[in-house]
Parts: structure tokens; sequence; C-alpha cells
């Protein structure tokens, strides 16, 4: 058996007695509608911070259609007044369990900038209004959970939850807090594309298990006392030293509480006992990581301790591969986090099946003709795939989907596009995007078996993209020439993120998105033109975006079409100087790029990026030894100086720029000449009028963990060129 297959098909379980109830029409969100369809009951609600559609790009949808193909009846509540139990008891007491995400976007990164204001708007939401969840979204709505039907199993997931399945650094409160399992109170949190472990979950309690015995499923975390009986402890420093560290007193009074200093020495003597004496291993022969787990350094070490939290974070990163993961243990007090290795990414035939069931690919009809945004952004998208080997340290991609490509069949996905031109209201012939977290990953995988189940880099393209690592694209060329000629179909747009330094592995795949696919203009993100923040954020360097741009520009006119690239920069982003931005800035005014819309680094949780903010030490490296200090912008004053250099043409910060060009002694960047970034003061300066020009419109990427939504955008043109807009993340 294929090491990365799953020993039980995603579909293969005997269906529940509630089968014969049959699909339902929508998920129902009331009693009215479970009478409608006949139920006295649900045996699973899912609770959401969404509003519900009923389209595959859609958390909730999916997980409630995969349950009810196992023939659960599942019910919603979607976007309930947390004020109270009451909304939570609106279908009744579930037989099985509540499941609780918040949606499709962490609540916080939802309802905060990266400045920490309020947003006024959510995506998710009907109207486009914000403040219809809650802050902690997975905690409130446990809380609430409990308050109604104590007795009932609650499963937490989504993005919320997968991303604090461990003690995580909280940019909102700038402190670690412990695993969310913990604050949500909850019997299991779900990690990840939820389906595998959320169907084997379900039948388990439906056949009479208690949830407090379902511990050892992959892709899930539970509270435990101890390790799970006849698995080998292994501690974390044997795997990544850190090299001395100040000991830490124990609020709690025990000497065991992970990774203390004493555990450090014993580790090391364990291992170079290990070094030089030969083990003699009977059979069964197991290898190195089965029924094995990692004991990281406890809450109460890495809330105090940066070396040890960034320690941590290394090894939750390596420990990321279903092929070969281990489980991780962490103290919390006189309890323990227990999170088994990943679930298996699921085969060809199941993506097929996951997305072919009976969506209604509409909003839910109770709300009317409100508009939800989020749903007109993806409404005649298709989903191709899931999963990014990329590994960008600012992303969470790879920590909830994995670095396993899962690719869809191409029928199945002609089949989606049928299915958009005949049932999607006022569709005009155009496909907005054939993608995922990237565009061009498509059937993209390790060429090699073995190394594809047992490596453990964070990235297969950086620094190099690896020798293992398949870069023909014909699969995708000749997927998007079928989807062409799918009738009716007028355009097919590609809207997610080119991976360029894939792309120009393959110039025929340039080629067919340039010549076909591109509606005038491009988006990509190279995100940084220095070395020391691209160092950080595991991106390429700038002569991969040179050479992408040289077959962007030589397709387009062989096309005899004029068309532009729009790259995308981040400023703020930690291992970033204020001499970085402002020779970026100058690599923008050279190319005339003038951005208008900026948005700084956002610390999302658990992201490698994240973790160096918060330590300010290069987590991407082993910890040993490591005297690197990052240079991390920290602090309202210098996070907006670095927004304000990246738009050097705004007369808004010309006065913050001046000041920090002669602090940097860098004042003869102030002037008129071609070779300045900002002119010098003038007298009305600061007196006019800055705001945009009416009908002009800014191009964002929304903050949403990989899923980058165009607004209804045109960008700007200024001397026939692009004027590029910012990654708003």
């Amino acid at each position: 058996m294929n090491a990365l297959q799953a020993e039980r098909p995603l579909f293969s379980y005997p269906k529940y007695w509630a089968e014969c109830y049959g699909p339902a029409p929508f998920l129902p969100t009331s009693r009215a509608e479970m009478d409608a369809l006949g139920w006295d009951s649900c045996d699973i609600i899912i609770v959401t911070g969404d509003a519900y559609v009923d389209h595959p790009s859609f958390g909730m949808a999916v997980i409630g259609r995969v349950l009810e193909a196992q023939g659960f009846r599942v019910g919603i509540i979607a976007q309930p007044d947390w004020s109270s139990k009451d909304a939570f008891m609106s279908l009744g007491k579930p037989n099985l369990f509540f499941g609780v995400t918040a949606g499709n976007m962490d609540s916080m990164i939802n309802r905060y900038t990266a400045e920490k204001r309020i947003r006024h708007d959510d995506a998710y939401t009907p109207g486009n209004v914000g403040g219809k969840r809650p802050d902690r979204a997975v905690v409130v709505y446990s809380q609430r959970c409990r308050e109604a039907y104590k007795e009932v199993p609650l499963v937490i997931g989504g993005i919320e939850a997968s991303l604090r399945r461990i003690a995580h650094y909280d940019y909102w409160q700038e402190k670690v807090r412990r695993s969310i399992i913990f604050d949500a109170k909850a019997d299991l949190l779900i990690y990840g594309n939820a389906e595998r472990p959320l169907v084997e979950v379900a039948h388990r309690i439906a056949n009479g298990e208690s949830i407090d015995t379902i511990q050892d499923v992959r892709g899930t975390a539970v509270i435990r006392k101890e390790p799970l009986p006849d698995w080998r402890g292994s501690d974390s420093t044997a795997i990544d030293k850190i090299g001395k560290i100040d000991p830490i007193p124990n609020p709690y009074g025990a000497d065991d509480v992970g990774c203390s200093k004493s555990e450090f020495v014993q580790a090391e003597k364990a291992q170079d006992a290990t070094q030089a004496q030969p083990i003699m291993v009977q059979p069964p022969r197991l290898k190195p990581w089965e029924k094995v787990y990692v004991k990281l350094p406890a809450y109460e070490q890495v809330s105090v301790n940066k070396p040890l939290y960034a320690h941590a974070s290394r090894i939750l990163h390596q420990e990321t591969n279903p092929g070969c993961a281990r489980a991780l243990f962490q103290r919390h007090g006189d309890r323990s986090v227990w999170v088994n290795p990943p679930a298996y990414p699921l085969e060809t035939d199941e993506m097929d099946e996951v997305f072919g069931l009976p969506y209604q690919r509409i909003p839910h009809p109770s709300y009317g003709e409100e508009k939800i945004p989020a749903y007109d952004m993806i409404k005649t998208s298709v989903n191709i795939m899931r999963g990014c080997f990329g590994g960008c340290s600012f992303c969470s991609i790879t920590e909830h989907e994995g670095r396993i490509i899962q690719s869809r069949s191409e029928q199945s996905i002609i089949d989606e596009i049928e299915q958009i031109r005949d049932k999607v209201p006022g569709f005009t012939g155009v496909i907005s995007d054939l993608g995922g977290p990237t565009a061009n990953m498509y059937k993209l995988r390790c060429k090699s078996k073995k190394a594809e189940s047992t490596c453990r880099r964070l990235s297969c393209v950086y620094p190099d993209i690896c020798k293992h690592m398949d870069t023909d694209h014909t699969p995708t060329i000749e997927l998007y020439r079928k989807a062409r000629d799918v009738e009716g179909v007028k355009k097919i747009l590609i809207a997610s993120g080119v991976r360029y330094d894939l792309a120009i592995e393959d110039p025929r795949y340039v080629k067919e998105l340039v010549t076909h696919h591109v509606g005038g203009y491009l988006k990509i993100a190279p995100e940084h033109t220095e070395q020391g923040p691209l160092s950080k954020m595991m991106k390429p360097g700038m002569g991969t975006y040179d050479k992408f741009k040289e077959l962007f520009d030589k397709y387009s006119k062989e096309a005899g079409k004029k068309q532009y690239l729009i790259p995308y920069f981040i400023s703020a982003h930690p291992g970033t100087t204020d001499e970085d931005m402002v020779n970026m800035a100058l690599w923008l005014k050279a190319h005339d790029f003038k951005l208008d819309q900026v948005q700084n680094f956002y610390p999302s949780p658990m992201a490698n990026a994240t973790t160096i903010y918060h330590t300010e030490m290069n987590s991407l490296r082993n910890i040993k030894n490591n005297k690197e200090v990052v240079a991390v912008p920290k602090g309202a004053k210098q996070r907006r100086l670095h927004k304000a250099i990246l738009r050097y043409h705004d007369p808004a910060g010309w006065p913050m720029i001046r000041e920090a060009l002669k602090k940097m002694g860098k004042a003869n960047l102030i002037g008129r000449g071609p070779q300045c970034l900002v002119p010098e003061a003038g007298r009305n300066e600061g007196k006019g009028n800055t705001r945009r020009k009416p009908g002009t419109k800014a191009l964002t990427r929304h903050s949403g963990f990989g899923q980058f939504n165009q607004a209804n955008t045109k960008p700007r043109v200024g001397k026939n060129k692009p004027s590029g807009r910012a990654a708003k993340r």
C-alpha cells in the first residue's frame, strides 16, 4: 500500500440508518426546515461563523454534505447570536455531537486589521456587515454549546482551531496562549482538512463508542494526562538541539513539565549513547516514526522562553508529513494536549466524490436578495486542487492543508464547469478562476514515493526546487484546453496566485496562460526585492521574477496582446530593515509602480514568520548555536514607516520618510531628481486632498490564509503601465 494512503477509503463506511431520508435540498437551519424533511432531530449540528452557502468553497457545506453522504442528518447553525444559549438550541439536541468552526477565516483576522483596528465589513456575512461573529469564535461558540447541552460531545475544527492546536503566539494579546482545546473545553480537535478524521469519528460515535475513548484518530488532538499506551517517547531536544537555556521555575510545583534543563542533559546523553552503541531491533520492525511521540516543551515554558518557543515551532513544522510524522505531546499544567499525526491526503477519486456531492451552489434561501461578497467572488470559480508545497513562512496553507497536492480529475472539474454554466444565476460565460491555494500545482507531486513519504523539508521549492519535484505542467495545460472547449464557456481566467518559480521551469505553461487566460493583468507575488526579508519569507529572489516577466512579455507580444504583471509586495515582514524597504521603494519607482492599498505583515497563528516575529530568532534554522538576531519591525511607528515607504508616492507619508532617510544617512534620496525617493518639503504640503480619485478602485487580496480573493477591481494604469496594489493578508 502507498505510504500516504489511508487504510480505508473515505466513502467505504456502511451508511448510518438515517440515509433513508436522502439528501436535503439545503441542510436545515431551522425547526421548520427539519419538519419539512420529516426529521425529528439532527444527528450532527455544525455551528459556523459564516453565512451558510451550499457551495464546495465553503467549509461548512463540504463537511455537512460529506457527513450527509455517510447517512447522517446534519443541521447548520450559521452565525448564531452568541449572547445566550438560545440560538444554539434552535435545532434541538444533536444525537451524536456538535461540530464547531469559526468559518472559512480565522475570526480574529476577519475582525481586525494588521494594525489591530476593527474591520466594519465581513465578506462571509450577508450585506457585508461586520461583527456578526464573536472574537475567538470557536471558544465562544463552544461555551454556548456546553451551556445548551452539557452532555453532548463537542468537536472543534476549521482554520481557527487547526492553527491553535498547540501553545501558540497570539498577536492580538501579544502573548503565548495555550492550545485552544483547553479554552474551548472541547472533547476533540480536528486539524487540517477534516473529511477523513471527522467521518471516522462520526461513525465511531454512531456505533456506540464514547468520545472519551476516541483518542487515536489521525488529524485530531485530544486532552490527556499521559501519552497513549504502547507509544514510545522521544524528547524534542533529541531531534533539534537548542543549546543551553536558563532554568524555568514550574508554577505548578511539579518536576515533569517537559524539556526541563535536566531533560536536555538526559536527551543528549541518550543521543550520545545511541550513536556509540548499535541497537538491536527485534521484529516486527517499526519505522522510526511509528508509534513514537515527541515531547514538546511545556506551555509554561514556551510562554516565557523565546528560544524554547522557537524550538517547539520548528518541531511542529517538521512533523507535518503524514507519511512520517510523529505524534506531539505538550504539557499544560497537570494535563497535556496529544496531537496525533496528520490525516492522510484524499485520493483523486475521493476528491471527486467530495466535490460531486449535491451542492445547490447558492446561499441559503433565508438570506433573500442580500449579497454575500465571498460567494460573489467564487461563484463562477472552480477549486481544482488542495495543498501547497511552497512553504512560504507567512502563509498557513501548508500547516492546514499540507504539502501533498491533492488534485481532482479532469472530468470532475469539467462537470463542475458545466454545473456553473447550467445552475449559477446570471452566468456570462466567464469562469473566474481554475485554481486553489496556487494556480499551477495541479497534479505536481514528488516523483519519488519514498522521498514524498519521508521528507521533512519545509518547502519543496526553497531555497531551490527539489530534484524530486515534478515541474511538468502538462496536466494543467491539458486541463485548460479542455475547459476552454466546454460549450457555453467564453473565457477561463486564472485568478489564483501563479507560482512563477515553478512556471518558468515549463515555458509551455507560461505561453498557454498568457495566450488564453490573462484578462489584461496577471497578479503575482514577489513579496519583496531584498534578500534579507526574502530569506525569512522562503521566497525566490527577483531574478526569478525577471525571468518570468521576460516570458510573460514575450508571449503577450506573440499573442498580439497588451498585458501587464501586477506584483504584490508586503511591508514590515520579519527580517526587513528600514534600508530594505527603501531599496524596494527605489525598485518600485524605477519600474513605475505605485502601490495604492498596502498592508503590513499580519502574524497569523502558527506561521513560521509569526514565530520569527515573536522570538526575533531565525526558527527556520536549528536553534542551537544560532546567534542570528532577526530584524523585526515592531511597534506602530516602525510599521507605519514601512507602509509609508512602500507607498513612497503618497504625500501623507513624506514627512515620516524624510525623517527616516536623514537618520539613515540617505538624505541624498530627498529631492526632485530621478534618483530621489521623495521631494523636499513644500510650503503647501499636507493641505491638499491625497485621496484616490473618484472612480478608481483598489486591488486587494483578502486575509484568508491562502484564500486570496479579488475585490471588484480594475487596476489603475499610468504611462501605459499598471499600478501595482498591495497584498492584504
